[in-house]
C-alpha cells in the first residue's frame, strides 16, 4: 500500500521536476513469488544465485545467530523487495549500504534499499539476524527439530524460513556455502562436501559447500552428537553418513539401511543417468518425527523410519529424488507428480531387481487393493491440491501412470525417458506438463489422453484403460481379457515387496510439527 502525495497546486509543477525519475518505473517486488498453493511463498523481483550462511548455534539453548550473504540479480526495477525469513533481523546491507527493513506478516522481511536496483543488475544483500528457531511457529507449526543434543531443520514444502533469509521456493534455486560454529564436541551437518573443520576457544566450525543449483528446501542443518561414516564412491564421490549417538533400537537397522546408499545410488545412475551433485549420503537424528526428506545430497531419515528393520526401500526413495525432485525440481508445488511419482515407481523398479515383486506385479496389486468408491482415486496426481499435496494417491496413483506409459511406449522409449528427462532439465524446474510434452517427443506418440486418464481424472480408470486394469497390465493382462471378455479376475497376490514399500508411505507425510511436538499429516507453514 502506497501513500498518496497531496501537493498544493501552487507547488505541483516544481514538485514534479523534484520527483527523482525512478519514482514512475521503480517498484516494490511481489511477496509472493506467484504459486497457487502457496501464494505467500517465495518473492517477486529478483533471483538469489548464491547464499552464504555463516552461523554459530547453541544446543543448550537453542540459539542460532547469523549472518547471510545472498548474492542475487534484480529481475524488476525495484525499489523494494521482500525475504522470507521468521528469525528477528538486526541489520540489513543492500550492496554495501544500510537498508531500511521492517518485519511484516508471519515470515516477511521487507526491505527498502538505500539507492533503488535497476533491472539486470547484479545485488548483494546480507542479514544479520539471530533468534530460537525451536520458539518460531508459523501458523501453529515448526520446520525445527529440538533434539537432546541439538536441532535438525528439514521440512517440505518449506524450512528455510527457519534458519536462514532467502527467496524460499523452489523455482529460485541457487549453490550454497553454509558455515557453522558449534561447541567442541558437536558436530554441524549440512548438504554438499565438508571443504573444512577448524577448531578454536571451544567451539568448532564446519565449512559445507553445495556446488549445483539447490532449492531453500532442500537445504539442512543438523547439529549434534553423531556417529559419522566416510567413504568415497567408485567415480571419487564423497560419501558421509550420519547417525545420533542415541537411536537406541534402531540404530543398526538405520546403519543396515544407509550404509548401502552408494550401492543404490550406482544402481539408480543405470535408471535416471549420472549422479547429478557432489556428494552423496544421509543422517538420522534423534527426532520424534516419522518422515524421510530428499535433502539435497544428504537425505534426513526419522529413526522410526526403522522401527521394523532395515528398510532400503526408503533409501532407493530418497535417493531417487536427487534425480526427480532435487536436480529437476517442481515449478510449481501443484507439480509434486514429477517428485513423487517418479521416486515411489523407482521403489518398484528396486523390488524389481531384488525379486519381491516386479513393478507390473506392484501395479496390478495397487490398482486391486482400493476399490472404485475409495477416496484414493478422487485425488488427482498432477494438481492434487494444497491439502493432498503428499496423499498416498500422488504416490501409487502417480506410479501407476508410469507403468501405464511403460506398456504404451514399450521399455526401450520409457527408459530412454527416464534417463533423458533429468539430462536435458538438470538443475532446473518443470512443470506436469513439461513432462507430458517430452515424452510425447521421445516416443513419437500422443500421450496427452493417457496422463488425464491418470492424473487428472477423480475416478477409478476402467479396467485395461490404457493397458492397466484388475485383469493385469500389457501382454499377459490383453490376453486374459481378451480369452474371457467381460469377466472379473480374480485379485492378484499381494507381491513380497508391497508391506515393505507400504512401510514408507508416510514418507512425507510429515507437515510441520504443532505446539508440544505432536506430528500432523500434511500440515504445512503456509
Amino acid at each position: 500500500m502506497h501513500r498518496r502525495l497531496v501537493v498544493p497546486s501552487a507547488l505541483a509543477a516544481s514538485a514534479l521536476l523534484a520527483i527523482p525519475a525512478f519514482a514512475a518505473s521503480y517498484g516494490p517486488g511481489a511477496p509472493g513469488i506467484g504459486d497457487a498453493y502457496y501464494p505467500a511463498s517465495g518473492n517477486g523481483g529478483y533471483d538469489v544465485s548464491h547464499y552464504d550462511l555463516r552461523l554459530k548455534y547453541q544446543p543448550a539453548t537453542d540459539l542460532l545467530e547469523g549472518t547471510a550473504t545472498l548474492v542475487a540479480t534484480a529481475t524488476q526495477n525495484l525499489s523494494r523487495f521482500n525475504l522470507d525469513l521468521g528469525l528477528r533481523a538486526s541489520e540489513v546491507r543492500v550492496n554495501g549500504r544500510k537498508a531500511a527493513f521492517a518485519a511484516s506478516g508471519d515470515h516477511e522481511l521487507e526491505v527498502t534499499p538505500a539507492t533503488p536496483l535497476a533491472k539486470n543488475t547484479p545485488v548483494t544483500v546480507v542479514v544479520r539476524y539471530a533468534g530460537k528457531p525451536s520458539e518460531l511457529k508459523i501458523g501453529g507449526w515448526t520446520a525445527w527439530h529440538r533434539t537432546p543434543d541439538g536441532g535438525v531443520a528439514a521440512q517440505e514444502p518449506d524450512s528455510a524460513v527457519w534458519w536462514f533469509p532467502s527467496n524460499d521456493h523452489p523455482r529460485d534455486k541457487a549453490t550454497f556455502d553454509v558455515s557453522v560454529s558449534v561447541p567442541d564436541g558437536t558436530q554441524a551437518i549440512s548438504n554438499g562436501v565438508l571443504q573444512s573443520q577448524s577448531s578454536r576457544l571451544g567451539w568448532t566450525r564446519y565449512n559445507w559447500r553445495s556446488n549445483k543449483s539447490q532449492a531453500t528446501y532442500l537445504a539442512t542443518l543438523a547439529v549434534g552428537r553423531f556417529d559419522i561414516t566416510t567413504d568415497k564412491t567408485a567415480n571419487g564421490l564423497p560419501v558421509l553418513n550420519a547417525y545420533s549417538k542415541d537411536l537406541g533400537d534402531n540404530a543398526g537397522a538405520a546403519r543396515a539401511s544407509l550404509e548401502r546408499t552408494t550401492e543404490v545410488a550406482e544402481w539408480l545412475e543405470g535408471v535416471f543417468g549420472p549422479y547429478p551433485f557432489n556428494a552423496l549420503g544421509g543422517y538420522v537424528p534423534n527426532v520424534t518425527s516419522g518422515y524421510a526428506l530428499e535433502t539435497q545430497t544428504r537425505p534426513f531419515y526419522s529413526p522410526r523410519q526403522f522401527n521394523n528393520g532395515a528398510n532400503v526401500s526408503v533409501v532407493v526413495h530418497e535417493l531417487a529424488h536427487q534425480w526427480y525432485g532435487d536436480s529437476v525440481s517442481v515449478d510449481e508445488w501443484k507439480d509434486i507428480w514429477i517428485n513423487e511419482g517418479f521416486a515411489r515407481y523407482s521403489q518398484w523398479l528396486w523390488s524389481e531387481k531384488e525379486g519381491e515383486g516386479t513393478t507390473q506385479e506392484l501395479a496390478d496389486y495397487a490398482y486391486a487393493v482400493r476399490a472404485a468408491e475409495d477416496p484414493f482415486w478422487t485425488v488427482k496426481p498432477g494438481d492434487p491440491g494444497p491439502d493432498n499435496q503428499f496423499h498416498i494417491a500422488v504416490y501409487d496413483r502417480g506410479a501407476l501412470a508410469l507403468q501405464a506409459l511403460r506398456n504404451e511406449i514399450g521399455d526401450e522409449d520409457f527408459f530412454a525417458i527416464l534417463k533423458g528427462w533429468p539430462t536435458e532439465r538438470a538443475h532446473g524446474n518443470a512443470k506436469v506438463g513439461d513432462f507430458v510434452a517430452y515424452a510425447e517427443r521421445v516416443s513419437g506418440k500422443p500421450l496427452a489422453g493417457l496422463f488425464d486418464t491418470w492424473l487428472y481424472q477423480p475416478v477409478k480408470p476402467a479396467a485395461g484403460t490404457d493397458g492397466i486394469g484388475a485383469a493385469g497390465v500389457g501382454a499377459e493382462g490383453a490376453q486374459a481379457r481378451t480369452a474371457d471378455a467381460g469377466a472379473r479376475t480374480a485379485a492378484p497376490a499381494q507381491p513380497r515387496s508391497w508391506k515393505k514399500i507400504a512401510a514408507t508411505n508416510g514418507v512425507h507425510e510429515h507437515g510441520h510439527e504443532r505446539d508440544g511436538g505432536r506430528e500432523q499429516e500434511h500440515g504445512h507453514a503456509r
